[in-house]
Parts: C-alpha cells; structure tokens; sequence
C-alpha cells in the first residue's frame, strides 16, 4: 500500500458501507494505530469492557496474509479509544 492508499483509509470506519464510511454521531469509535489499518476507525459502541479488553482480529486484505488474512489489534493501555496493532494471522 502507498501514501495514497493510506491517506483514503483514514478517518473512515472499518467495514462500514462505501457511501457513508466516516463516522456518525452518537457512535464510539477505537481509531487503529499501525498495521495494515492504521488510521481506520472501529465501530466499538455498546462493547462490554470485557469485549475491549480482548482485542479483535480484523478480517482484510491488506496485510501479510492476503486475503482472508487478519490483523489483530489490542486497546492501547489507559487508552480505550486506541488499539495498537500487534501482528496478522491467517
């Protein structure tokens, strides 16, 4: 991915439809730092604490596993509105 692509991808909400990919109001939101979504927002509203505190695996093409690949993500510490990312699995 280039510059370009990365530039596109930020500020818009991770599996969200093509029209309306920026966030909306009255929604919470973890924005994804590093890895192959990096600067993408999650959709993380009415999440338990528990559900945050997994993490999640993010299905995309994008990173080294091609497609059906998954990035992994983890809420930062004392940060819950930002997961870092920490690999991809297949």
């Amino acid at each position: 991915m280039d510059r370009d692509d990365e530039q596109l991808l930020r500020g818009r909400v991770y599996g969200a439809d093509h029209d309306h990919p920026g966030p909306r109001p009255n929604r919470d939101y973890a924005e994804l730092v590093g890895g192959p979504l990096d600067g993408l927002l999650l959709d993380i509203t009415g999440w338990t604490a528990d559900e945050i505190q997994t993490g999640v695996a993010l299905m995309t093409e994008l990173g080294q596993f091609g497609a059906g690949g998954r990035a992994l993500y983890d809420p930062r510490p004392g940060e819950r509105n930002r997961w870092d990312w920490s690999g991809d699995s297949p």
